[in-house]
């Protein structure tokens, strides 16, 4: 940072040191701010294209749940047995799923089929 400062000082006359630390400055905005974002957006379409039935998933209101049925951008996620025979569904956007849950088996490659 002392290197920009140092730059922008001793050539505050010329239009060449004024455009290197712009270019410092957007780089380091870039590798700081711009990429780790574009990164979890990313995985976060990956991860809600890869939602199929049957995956038990936490959604970001923190809960937890099974996909029982998936209609274009909406997911019915059964977060309850209920009592006896009924269950209990809520119909969320696609876009509400905050991650999948893995089961200890599928992480390692040792689930049983």
């Amino acid at each position: 940072m002392n290197a920009i400062l140092l730059a922008a000082e001793s050539n505050s006359n010329s239009p060449v040191g004024i455009i290197v630390v712009y270019a410092v400055l957007f780089a380091g905005m870039y590798f700081v701010i711009i990429r780790p974002r574009s990164r979890r957006n990313k995985q976060a379409a990956a991860l809600v294209a890869s939602t199929a039935v049957g995956d038990e998933v936490v959604l970001t209101s923190g809960i937890y749940g099974y996909v029982s049925a998936i209609e274009d951008d909406i997911l019915w996620v059964d977060i309850a047995d209920g009592h006896g025979t009924e269950r209990i569904e809520v119909r969320v956007s696609r876009t509400a799923v905050a991650k999948k849950i893995v089961a200890a088996g599928e992480a390692d490659g040792t689930a049983k089929k």
